[in-house]
């Protein structure tokens, strides 16, 4: 998942986007971020984020529970929590990263991140909900269609990585002496010349 800080103003036919623009995608890493169109195309929703010049820290939530993907933010210095984006279907695997970006297409903008604090929410789950939560391999939002990736290729048995390493020994040897015997008749050729 990634989030993108987007700075300026920007009129793409009848709708007027105001920067800076928080902006949510899922990627399943076969999805490139579109910097002409500023995200669009692989958007999930998003939100202006009037951020510049502030005398005082701004915050962000992001919060991911049971599929359920919620962005509230406190850009007011208020300690009141907007809402941002909320998007239901978000199945994110464990073990991947979190990233942030300010620079995106032609326009981009110096926001210092000065921390990010990370915390698990404990939350109690059916057995089925369990199972669906564990059988997630690949980040994905339902309704949404990402590019699918090639499966990787299953691992090599040891029968199989032995017949290769064999055969490519084989083969070794046997360019090695049709080397020897190629070299051994130029030189004999060669010596006859000079008689």
């Amino acid at each position: 998942m990634g989030m993108a800080w987007q700075s300026g103003t920007q009129r793409i036919g009848c709708s007027q986007r105001v920067f800076p623009y928080i902006s949510a995608m899922v990627n399943n890493g076969s999805l490139s971020y579109d910097h002409e169109r500023d995200g669009r195309p692989t958007e999930l929703g998003g939100c202006t984020a009037i951020v510049r010049n502030l005398h005082y820290d701004t915050f962000l939530v992001i919060r991911y529970v049971k599929r359920h993907l919620t962005i509230m933010m406190d850009i007011d210095g208020k300690h009141e929590w907007r809402d941002c984006i909320e998007v239901p279907g978000v199945r994110l695997p464990r073990g991947y990263y979190f990233g942030t970006s300010s620079i995106t297409g032609d326009l981009s903008d110096n926001h210092d991140v000065i921390s990010l604090k990370l915390f698990e929410l404990t939350v109690e789950r059916t057995p089925e909900e369990e199972k669906l939560h564990r059988d997630v391999f690949l980040p994905s939002v339902d309704n949404m269609k990402l590019p699918e990736m090639t499966a990787p290729l299953p691992p090599l048995s040891g029968l199989a990585l032995f017949l290769i390493v064999f055969f490519s020994l084989v083969f070794s040897v046997f360019a090695i002496v049709i080397g020897i015997i190629l070299y051994n008749k130029w030189q004999e050729q060669s010596r006859k010349r000079f008689y």
